[in-house]
């Protein structure tokens, strides 16, 4: 590899991402509860899809543990199924 290929790969990652951490996890944290519409709704898209973990940074277990609570409030006529 020549200099200037080696200085074009040093510029091209200015800076690292920082990964997101857990929303739910933290002393702080809010509980995941099928009554917290406003909470809930956060997580599902503009077309009322429940947005996927890697957008939203949740962990697996907290993600499975949303994905229940929507789907009960949404059973329970507390969220939509489809947004218009």
């Amino acid at each position: 590899m020549s200099q200037l290929q080696i200085a074009r790969a040093a510029v091209r990652r200015p800076f690292m991402r920082r990964r997101k951490s857990c929303p739910f996890s933290g002393p702080n944290a809010p509980t995941i509860d099928y009554k917290d519409t406003k909470l809930l709704s956060r997580f599902i898209s503009e077309r009322g899809k429940i947005v996927p973990s890697r957008i939203t940074a949740v962990s697996a277990k907290k993600q499975r543990e949303m994905a229940r609570a929507i789907k009960r409030a949404r059973f329970l006529a507390l969220l939509p199924y489809v947004l218009k």
